[in-house]
């Protein structure tokens, strides 16, 4: 099993276009190479230590996910051979291998496409206080996990590292990228949505909720970054759900939970994740992947 770490890349002659919480990316001319890495974040603060095959796990998933969506809306890999990659990439193949994918030059939209099922984390705080989940008014009585009558889309800003996404209308949302692309992003990501819901649950696995990316290349839509992830989703076991509690996850909650046990105030430097954390988030990375794709990533 494989327990090496890669926190960061330095991959000289290739020109580096920015570090986000996760992926370093390069800018290749024509097209970008993303790498994920192993590093890990929460509320939005990148933790000291990653976690072994993250980026692995992070990379399959995703591939898995953009194959699965062709028939909703295009996507944004252009391959993920190594050895099709350009000259310059191929001194670092050991790197790239498993966790990069070269990908089109899109203009990313200034939203995240947040979708909901179910009612967890900051929805239900949002539910508990005014009856809505980002003023999308719900049925009254609905228990922490409860299943929605039918999933909704609540869109939200998209921060650098140190800062919070902030939760906006979907009118906000119009705002920022006009009402014909906020009203085609709502439906492409709702029925990306169910589609991934279906799938997902034949596997053993409740997809909660989900956040997405678009970017836009010559005029038209296609799906960008990461795609059904746990770091961009909740995933939870099938076979032990009940609703009116919180669930056990295959995703970053896990983390998210120890450090709330922590007398942390959630602002850089983080806490260094002890080891028993670190080694049991992997399981649960891999654990997602292998359910999902049947793929057994650093196995």
């Amino acid at each position: 099993m494989s327990n090496t770490i890669i926190l960061k890349t330095e991959l000289s002659g290739l020109q580096l276009a920015n570090r986000g919480k996760v992926r370093d990316v390069y800018d290749l001319g024509d097209a970008l190479l993303i790498v994920s890495t192993d590093r890990i974040s929460a509320f939005d603060v990148v933790l000291p230590n990653g976690i072994p095959d993250k980026g692995k796990v992070l990379t399959a998933l995703s591939v898995f996910w953009f194959e699965h969506m062709n028939d909703i809306v295009p996507h944004h890999i252009i391959t993920t051979d190594v050895s099709a990659y350009p000259p310059s990439c191929r001194p670092y193949a050991d790197v790239l291998q498993g966790r990069s994918m070269l990908v089109k030059k899109a203009r990313p939209l200034p939203v995240e496409c947040i979708v909901r099922g179910y009612i967890s984390g900051s929805g239900w705080k949002d539910y508990q206080k005014t009856g809505a989940i980002c003023g999308i008014p719900l049925p009254p009585g609905l228990r922490e996990s409860e299943e929605l009558p039918e999933p909704i889309f609540t869109p939200s800003t998209k921060a650098d590292i140190g800062m919070h996404d902030e939760n906006i209308s979907f009118e906000q949302a119009q705002d920022l990228v006009g009402k014909e692309i906020a009203e085609t992003v709502r439906s492409l990501s709702i029925a990306i949505y169910k589609k991934a819901k279906s799938i997902a649950e034949q596997k053993g696995i409740i997809i909660a909720d989900t956040k997405m990316e678009f970017g836009i290349v010559d005029g038209s839509l296609i799906l960008i970054d990461e795609l059904l992830t746990p770091d961009s989703s909740r995933f939870w076991p099938k076979d032990s759900y009940v609703p009116g509690r919180p669930q056990p996850s295959y995703d970053k909650q896990f983390v998210r939970d120890y450090l709330l046990s922590l007398n942390w105030d959630q602002k850089p430097p983080a806490p260094v994740l002890p080891e028993d954390i670190v080694q049991k988030t992997a399981e649960k990375y891999r654990e997602a992947c292998r359910r999902l794709t049947g793929r057994n990533i650093g196995a």
